[in-house]
């Protein structure tokens, strides 16, 4: 669990950081950040997609788990603890810094930011397996630079952030631990490590087009498919397709 608490402290000194400067900032600088950030995040969701080696397999897991999730209502379950935080911690916190940004919608943002990526899931697995957290180390370096940003941008709101990376990856490293041999050599290579990239690409695209408020999309309500993406290729392994 290494790994783990060394990305939540880098989340909550970079996104401390950035609250901080962004009181400094004039609005339209604040929001020209965001919009670099949103261009950014759609390159990097493009070059994660186009790694598939069957297409076929990131379409039906988004598919698929956007079905799951909108059954599940994942979407308004996070934004409900948002609301939750907002109600709690939001005097203190304060508002969004970019117009109708607020707390909870920089929350729900910066917690879908960096938790989905093949960084989080990679890493997750070689600490909880091995013990080796240079990935997450790693990770937490460019989520701490990310967080100032964010957080200079969307406010402090990035700050509770820090509370879903700690579930996330803390569930993972522990499921890591329980699985044990079961998972094998894990790299990125790993088939199934590719396509669930690929579908965690897909859904980087959309918190792209959210930070650039071109289209609003539930991506909560998609992370099933982060789930079904390698359940499809061990499922296909298995009949002898993959």
């Amino acid at each position: 669990m290494t790994g783990t608490l060394i990305n939540i402290v880098a989340v909550l000194l970079g996104g401390t950081l950035g609250a901080l400067l962004g009181n400094r900032l004039p609005a339209k600088v604040q929001e020209t950040v965001m919009h670099g950030l949103g261009l950014l995040t759609l390159v990097i969701g493009v070059q994660m997609a186009s790694g598939s080696t069957n297409i076929l397999i990131p379409m039906f897991s988004v598919l698929i788990g956007g079905v799951l999730g909108e059954m599940l209502r994942l979407d308004d379950g996070l934004h409900w603890l948002g609301r939750q935080a907002e109600a709690r911690w939001g005097s203190r916190l304060g508002q969004g810094k970019v117009a109708g940004w607020s707390v909870t919608r920089a929350f729900v943002t910066s917690s879908l930011i960096f938790c989905v990526g093949p960084m989080t899931i990679l890493g997750s697995i070689q600490d909880g397996l091995i013990g080796d957290y240079n990935l997450l180390a790693i990770k937490s370096t460019l989520d701490g630079f990310a967080a100032i940003a964010f957080a200079a941008s969307l406010g402090p709101g990035v700050l509770l952030s820090s509370v879903t990376v700690g579930l996330v990856q803390g569930g993972l490293a522990g499921l890591a631990m329980l699985a044990g041999s079961a998972l094998g050599e894990v790299t990125r290579q790993t088939p199934w490590v590719i396509e669930l990239t690929a579908t965690g690409g897909i859904l980087i695209l959309g918190i792209g087009l959210t930070l650039l408020d071109l289209k609003k999309i539930r991506v909560a309500n998609l992370l099933p498919a982060i789930a079904l993406a390698p359940t499809i290729v061990w499922g296909l392994q298995a009949v002898g397709m993959g």
